[in-house]
């Protein structure tokens, strides 16, 4: 009888009820754990409140917003922005388009032009950074693959790719990954998915049905299903086009004196690392709480590379 007391003075909620418990509280770390201390824990309620205390000034949301807008690209936007708001724009157009202009060239798969441009716009960017101008030459030689130039791509291999990856074992790995596209043709051809985007019709869809272009057989059906398969897989995938050219994208930004992203992706970063450390070390948020900021990290970072790893480190 004794036991069964002692056990209802600890499953008992405040009003006297058992064994129930709010989804908006959270339950703090209990006697006879190994944390020398317990941490707070907190409901939903009480934790709006906290972030209620923290004063973040409108100035400081509108440059968030500013910033977002530039480094996007969308500088007129940008410069109306910070008229409206009263913010200090001094917005290079001409640079901000250009560099606009040759990230879509890397997505678009226009490697040669995109190079050639950087290094009318600054020689150093590429010059200053190898892994960089290593990727842009791996994704050149993917493109020809692509496009079904086997000569030319054996050729640029050999000549550009080769001398490289002897001198950097990364980049031999990475040289490596991207010839076995040449090992495995039907695996390239059918993860290509540059042949039907979001804006092809039905129509031109059974084109590529009836001309056998975006049907694999069944052995090819298996390599896909491979784990081992899938970094390859990878590489013909649009989204590879799309972290290359936020990567350069980068650079180019480093070398005009803004930061390599926006800041607003940067701190939603900051808030999953930080919401990270808060639970490993046993501060009870509420459970809609817990992992709201590697959900929105996540988020941002598959937008960008389909990367979703660095929001917890």
């Amino acid at each position: 009888m004794a036991s069964t007391t002692r056990a209802n003075r600890f499953t008992s909620t405040p009003s006297g009820s058992t064994n129930s418990i709010n989804n908006n509280s959270t339950v703090a770390p209990t006697m006879g754990s190994n944390n020398s201390s317990v941490m707070p824990s907190f409901d939903s309620r009480q934790w709006e409140d906290e972030l209620g205390k923290v004063d973040i000034s409108k100035h400081d949301l509108n440059s968030l917003v500013f910033d977002y807008l530039l480094i996007e690209g969308y500088s007129e936007a940008a410069v109306e922005f910070a008229r409206e708001t009263g913010l200090p724009a001094d917005v290079d157009h001409e640079k901000v388009q250009e560099r606009m202009e040759i990230r879509q060239a890397v997505e678009d798969g226009r490697v040669e032009e995109a190079v050639r441009r950087v290094n009318e716009l600054d020689p150093e960017i590429l010059d200053t950074n190898p892994p960089l101008l290593f990727h842009l030459h791996l994704l050149r030689l993917i493109e020809l693959i692509r496009s079904d130039q086997i000569d030319i791509a054996l050729q640029f291999a050999t000549n550009e790719l080769a001398p490289r990856g002897a001198q950097n074992p990364e980049f031999l790995i990475e040289l490596e990954r991207t010839m076995a596209l040449l090992a495995f043709p039907d695996l390239a051809r059918f993860a290509d998915d540059s042949l039907t985007t979001e804006t092809t019709t039905v129509k031109e869809e059974n084109k590529l049905i009836e001309s056998g272009s975006i049907i694999p057989d069944l052995k090819t059906i298996e390599l896909f299903q491979e784990p081992v398969f899938k970094p390859i897989i990878s590489l013909m995938k649009r989204s590879h086009r799309i972290k290359i050219s936020k990567e350069l994208n980068s650079a180019i930004l480093e070398n005009q004196g803004h930061g390599k992203e926006t800041k607003l992706n940067g701190l939603i970063k900051l808030m999953a690392f930080g919401e990270k450390n808060l639970i490993d070390h046993g501060l009870g948020l509420p459970v809609n709480e817990r992992f709201k900021g590697r959900q929105w990290a996540d988020k941002v970072l598959s937008s960008v590379s389909g990367d979703t790893e660095e929001a917890g480190q």
